[in-house]
């Protein structure tokens, strides 16, 4: 049983012991922290939750808690991350709490954390909550003064709303072009919004795992060897291209007319040339994601730049820089136009844009960018791993290399003139991760193996 405190915020598989897990009694204290940390202005806080089977009870919990507390709860119902995230900007909320996992399994949940922007909190603001919850040092609201709930189900719509708005979605080149898709909404809150998105956009669907039922039909990561089932139907040929998207709907996976993978890396890359095709600019993604996006925006004439990762990081380096889109490469899109927030919905309307007007299949979008190879490997962490300890070993290892260059912000990542790798401790999962990408699958293995027996040797 696991519980994970980090930047993507409170994250735990459900049941067992308190301390060790997310459970009802760790819900209220972290729910409670972050009610006392983020700063009351409105006194609302929308909560929205994915459609994980854990997810009424504790929706229950943090509702609860924060009434207690004095909030005023909006709570919008099923509903994706970055809609969650709208809705927090669009009412003028203090904060909101997403109750969503995002990838992992159905018996994890976890509380994603927003500030009054529907942005995540800092690793700095994170780990104030955290001490926070670690005291204990809570008062709560008198019977005059408790908070109410407020049942809003209209953020949906003006979600879809607010993608069509975008200056660069072309709802009538989209229409034209009389699109038939297959979507994998993987048992969750996708199948409720996307069909609403796609009847706005005149696209034609057809949908697997549409029922909001939690028990996810495969493993809910949208990697190529979870992707059977919507990648035999794409080869009927009754369709121009295949969408996948995880529990919350803030990755988004792509598959081309002949069944085959557009490449989760290749959803920003994609998404990013139409977009500076059309404003020019910088972008940027994490340190784990593919060079491809580097070549696409200096091919553009802008400049591209790396972040730690993690979605706060990206959005953070994104303003610095002042880039005009960027996210990561799970299949992340963060454009500023719409908000600084991974949202596939805004990552649909702008690659059918793009498709549409390019008139060609997707397989053949595919040919026009870079062609990277990258290999996504993950070691278990056991209770012995010193990941610290290995970090300064893999980074000896590279010290005298004069073709490596190390970066250590988040993990160690070395970079070769023709290929990367890069070893960190994950945010979301008790594991080490550990992407290498070169111009073939066997280059990026190769080097990825060798700082996996890193890790297995210091075990």
């Amino acid at each position: 049983m696991t519980l994970i405190k980090s930047i993507s915020g409170i994250r735990g598989t459900i049941g067992g012991r308190t301390g060790d897990t997310l459970n009802p009694l760790d819900i209220v204290k972290f729910t409670t922290a972050y009610a006392m940390f983020i700063p009351r202005k409105t006194g609302k806080i929308v909560v929205g939750r994915d459609g994980r089977i854990s997810g009424p009870m504790v929706r229950d919990v943090v509702c609860g808690t924060l009434v207690g507390i004095g909030f005023d709860v909006i709570d919008i119902g099923y509903a994706t991350t970055p809609t969650t995230e709208l809705a927090v900007r669009m009412s003028g909320a203090d904060g909101g709490i997403i109750i969503t996992a995002s990838h992992n399994p159905r018996q994890w949940n976890a509380l994603k954390l927003l500030n009054s922007e529907g942005e995540f909190l800092t690793a700095a603001d994170g780990q104030k909550v955290l001490e926070l919850a670690e005291k204990e040092d809570f008062c709560y609201a008198e019977v005059d003064k408790l908070g109410k709930v407020i049942v809003d189900d209209s953020f949906d719509e003006r979600h879809i709303q607010s993608v069509l708005d975008l200056k660069l979605v072309d709802t009538d080149a989209i229409r034209k072009a009389r699109l038939t898709v297959c979507v994998d909404s993987i048992n969750s809150v996708g199948g409720i919004i996307l069909p609403k998105l796609l009847e706005r956009l005149g696209v034609g669907y057809k949908f697997l795992n549409e029922q909001v039922t939690g028990d996810f039909a495969h493993n809910p990561e949208p990697l190529e060897k979870n992707l059977q089932g919507i990648m035999d139907e794409m080869k009927t040929g009754k369709y121009d291209l295949g969408i996948v998207v995880d529990p919350d709907v803030d990755r988004l996976a792509f598959i081309c007319e002949d069944g085959k993978m557009f490449g989760e890396e290749y959803t920003l890359v994609s998404v990013a040339d139409y977009v500076l095709s059309q404003t020019p600019g910088n972008t940027v993604s994490n340190l784990s994601s593919t060079r491809a996006l580097r070549d696409v925006t200096q091919k553009r004439g802008g400049q591209y730049t790396a972040a730690a990762v993690g979605e706060v990081n990206v959005t953070t380096k994104m303003k610095e820089v002042n880039a005009v889109i960027g996210g990561e490469g799970n299949g992340g899109v963060i454009y500023p136009e719409s908000h600084y927030g991974r949202d596939a919905l805004v990552g649909i309307a702008l690659f059918l844009t793009s498709l549409a007007k390019k008139e060609c299949k997707v397989s053949e979008l595919r040919k026009q960018f870079p062609d990277y190879q990258i290999a996504k490997n993950r070691i278990d962490l056991t209770p012995d791993t010193d990941v610290d300890a290995i970090l300064v070993k893999v980074k000896e290892m590279y010290a005298n290399d004069p073709t490596a260059q190390v970066n250590d912000i988040d993990g160690v990542k070395i970079d070769f003139p023709d290929r990367w790798v890069h070893l960190r401790k994950s945010n979301t999962e008790p594991i080490i991760r550990v992407y290498s990408e070169a111009a073939t699958m066997e280059a990026a293995d190769e080097i990825g193996k060798k700082l996996m027996q890193v890790v297995y040797d210091m075990q």
